[in-house]
C-alpha cells in the first residue's frame, strides 16, 4: 500500500474558545504526549488518543484532522516555550558574563527536558513524514532567527547569512544534545555538561574569527 503524505494537513481545524473546549483540547494534547512516550508515532492513532483523553473520537477530529497535526501542534508549543527562554536570555545580552548566561540557559532547558521527556518524543515524531519534517525545520528556523540576533553583538562584522548559518548550527546542536540528554527516559547530566562546553567553545571560536 502506498502512503501519500505530501498533502497531509498539519494545522488544527479549530482552536477552542470556551473553557470546556479548552479543557478537552488540553487533554488531547497531554494524552498525545503520554502515548508518544509509551508507543511512539507509528502506533499512535486518533482513536487511541481519544481513549487516553477520555473523549469521543469525534471530539479529536473536531479539533485536528489527523495525528500528525496534533504532534505538530505539540512541537509548536515546545518551540514557543524555548523561544520565550531565548528572549529572556537575549534581554541580558550583550554582557561580559554571556558564557555564564549560556550555561544557565542550557541548564534551564535541560531541566525542562528532564521534567518533560515527551519533548524528545515529540521531536522524534516530527521526523516521521516529509510534511512534519518540513514543519520542524520551520519551527527551528524561528529559534535560529532569535539566536542570530543574540549572537549579533559577538559577531559585529559578520555577514548576516553566515551568522544565520551559525545560529542554525547552535539550534540543531542544542536540540540534538538536549534530546540525547534524556534518552532511555533517564537524565544524563554528562550530556548537558558537554553541551555547554561544545556550544561555548563554538561561540568563542566564532567571536574570535569574526574579530580577526
Amino acid at each position: 500500500m502506498v502512503h501519500r503524505h505530501h498533502d497531509v494537513e498539519l494545522e488544527p481545524r479549530r482552536r477552542p474558545v470556551q473553557e470546556r473546549s479548552r479543557d478537552r483540547f488540553a487533554r488531547i494534547l497531554r494524552s498525545t504526549r503520554d502515548l508518544l512516550l509509551e508507543t511512539g508515532i507509528e502506533a499512535l492513532s486518533c482513536e487511541s488518543i481519544a481513549i487516553e483523553a477520555g473523549v469521543p473520537v469525534g471530539t479529536v477530529y473536531q479539533f485536528f484532522p489527523n495525528k500528525f497535526s496534533i504532534v505538530c501542534e505539540l512541537d509548536r508549543i515546545d518551540t514557543e516555550s524555548v523561544a520565550a527562554e531565548l528572549d529572556a536570555f537575549a534581554s541580558q545580552i550583550p554582557s561580559l558574563e554571556w558564557q555564564q548566561l549560556l550555561d544557565a540557559l542550557i541548564d534551564h532547558l535541560a531541566k525542562a527536558w528532564a521534567v518533560d521527556p515527551s519533548r524528545r518524543a515529540v521531536w522524534l515524531s516530527m521526523q516521521a513524514i516529509p510534511p512534519t519534517r518540513e514543519a520542524a525545520t520551520r519551527h527551528q528556523q524561528i529559534l535560529g532567527d532569535r539566536v542570530a540576533r543574540i549572537i549579533s553583538p559577538l559577531t559585529p562584522g559578520m555577514h548576516r547569512r553566515e551568522r544565520s548559518t551559525i545560529a542554525q548550527v547552535v539550534v540543531h546542536t542544542c536540540y540534538s544534545m538536549l534530546n540525547f540528554s534524556v534518552r532511555d527516559h533517564h537524565a544524563h547530566p554528562a550530556a548537558v555538561r558537554e553541551t555547554k562546553r561544545l556550544l561555548t567553545s563554538y561561540l568563542v571560536a566564532t567571536a574570535t574569527s569574526a574579530s580577526i
